[in-house]
């Protein structure tokens, strides 16, 4: 999966996923030191989950920490962890090396995190796409509406529906992970009133990785009549492409482009941009706007669509060959943004 192996949804609120602490081995480092490391100079320590590969999602957090040290005439250095243990190495490695911030990209660092910011509290902590259980004086944190990106694909699947049926196949059944049905429901029927939808939730033992199960839960909705399905099922989601290219529907990705893992089957995908997250974050803290949480959607550019960016032409997405189409939603992004149409988050506190 693009995102990570086990999921590509963002986790911010997750915390009864976190990963326990594990024994340290070998830290899998990468310097993207820029050629200034004199002393005076701007430093930054980029921590990943996983390794970065063609991770594209991982990939624009590496950009955006590379911009930062570049706007402060600094230096980068990226850790690319492989598992648990590496990942407790890697944050351990990272706050030895006393850089001005440690950025974290997943939930999986929560815990670590929190346990590093209270032995040093001097040292000032950037979580991306997730933070920890409760505010920390030296720990800020960018997330992102994701539902309002979801609500658009959602407003593209009620338009390009032929039988008037949307769903999704989702990771979970709570709050959180509603973010990626309940809004996509919603945005069908904001555009086709009369749409029907449904939701079909993987579960199981490994909701995470669980491809054939996703699958199976796509299938049932396509053997309903449905023929545009949100893929919000993390690494399940190629089970759901499978499903709908077998049976001529279309589905929508997450987190990055995934129109090349399934051409002329997915229409879209709901895009978090990492790397402004990144870099802005980096600003802040540096500004001194530290121990905060910044929630970032399609008005400061965070969250958006393969179809809104450039190069849609060249994404493989089927909605490239619906112009007419991403004028509409075009105008619904607008109206989201300036505060005239409001998304309801599934995941919002009372």
């Amino acid at each position: 999966m693009p995102r990570r192996s086990r999921r590509t949804l963002p986790l911010a609120a997750v915390t009864a996923l976190l990963v326990a602490g594990a024994s340290a081995c070998n830290a899998a480092a990468k310097d993207d030191a820029s050629s200034d490391s004199s002393a005076g100079s701007a430093s930054f320590t980029l921590v990943t989950p996983d390794a970065v590969g063609q991770n594209e999602f991982l990939k624009l957090a590496v950009t955006g920490v590379k911009a930062a040290a570049k706007a402060h005439n600094g230096s980068s250095k990226v850790f690319e962890s492989t598992d648990a243990a590496s990942q407790q190495q890697n944050v351990q490695a990272a706050v030895d090396a006393k850089p001005d911030v440690v950025v974290l990209v997943g939930f999986e660092f929560a815990d670590l995190v929190a346990k590093q910011a209270a032995a040093h509290p001097k040292q000032q902590f950037l979580m991306i796409d997730a933070c920890t259980t409760r505010a920390i004086d030296n720990v800020s944190c960018e997330v992102f509406r994701e539902h309002e990106g979801v609500f658009l694909a959602g407003a593209e699947a009620g338009l390009l529906s032929r039988s008037g049926k949307v769903g999704a196949v989702d990771v979970l059944d709570t709050p959180v992970f509603r973010r990626f049905s309940d809004p996509f429901a919603a945005g069908a029927q904001h555009v086709a009133a009369k749409t029907e939808t449904g939701t079909r939730f993987v579960g199981g033992q490994s909701p995470f990785d669980d491809s054939a199960r996703a699958k199976e839960q796509a299938n049932d909705l396509l053997s309903k009549g449905y023929d545009q399905l949100m893929a919000a099922a993390a690494a399940g989601n190629y089970g759901v492409f499978e499903a709908a290219k077998a049976k001529g529907a279309f589905a929508y990705g997450v987190d990055v482009n995934q129109c090349p893992s399934a051409p002329g089957t997915v229409v879209d995908n709901v895009i978090k941009r990492t790397d402004i997250a990144v870099e802005k974050g980096v600003e802040q803290v540096l500004a001194g706007q530290t121990g905060t949480t910044t929630s970032y959607g399609l008005k400061e550019g965070g969250i958006s669509l393969t179809g809104l960016e450039k190069g849609v032409d060249s994404s493989q997405c089927v909605i490239a060959k619906h112009p007419d189409v991403l004028k509409k939603i075009e105008a619904l992004r607008d109206q989201i943004v300036s505060g005239e149409l409001t998304v309801d988050d599934p995941a919002a506190v009372g």
